[in-house]
């Protein structure tokens, strides 16, 4: 048997969507089940996203520390951000949040893996790449403004994140993928997909 996810969708009834902010929003579906019985399914409608696990020549990781709202932390994070344009080539989208988070370019780009956020309650999808050969970025630094004003900056030793995630001291989820997708692919590195592979999840355009 094969264990691989696969696309399928059931009839829905009914669909309203009771509340729409800047950029998600939050949509009600009348579901049919298997026995035929018909449910209400509430999510949020989000455009997907990228977040970019980028490593240096002294194999550290470059991360931001951020203040997320909703769970009252300051979270450690690896660079990430939303897929604003419809049909957006995911590669260009996680290229420019490494130079708006962090003034840095990468000349190595792979695809690390893809994962969905939380599928029982949302529709995000997130691309993590791999970025290595890491250098610093030309020209002036990306205005930040909210949230990412007050952004801390670090370079953390690949060893010590996987320590800090199974402890239980580092919660993001793009950052606790990545970390662990990465040791697990550390031999294989050139295995990984190319920046470029096809995302049925996200279609884009090259």
């Amino acid at each position: 048997m094969t264990i691989k996810d696969t696309p399928e969708e059931w009839e829905i009834r009914a669909t309203v969507t009771p509340f729409v902010g800047n950029k998600t929003s939050v949509r009600t579906d009348d579901v049919v089940m298997p026995d035929g019985t018909v449910v209400h399914r509430d999510y949020q409608v989000h455009p997907g996203s990228v977040a970019i696990l980028a490593l240096d020549e002294e194999d550290r990781v470059l991360l931001i520390k951020q203040y997320r709202h909703p769970v009252r932390q300051k979270l450690w994070e690896i660079p990430a951000g939303l897929l604003d344009i419809p049909g957006e080539n995911p590669l260009h989208a996680a290229q420019r949040e490494l130079y708006e988070e962090a003034h840095v370019k990468a000349e190595d780009w792979r695809v690390l893996t893809d994962v969905y956020t939380t599928p029982g309650g949302c529709s995000e999808a997130i691309r993590i790449f791999l970025a290595r050969n890491l250098s610093e970025a030309e020209g002036q630094r990306f205005e930040v403004e909210d949230e990412e004003a007050d952004m801390e900056h670090a370079r953390v030793p690949l060893d010590d994140l996987v320590r800090g995630v199974l402890a239980g001291e580092l919660h993001n989820n793009c950052l606790a993928v990545g970390v662990l997708a990465l040791v697990a692919a550390r031999h294989g590195v050139d295995a990984l997909r190319p920046a470029e592979a096809p995302w049925p999840a996200r279609p884009f355009e090259s």
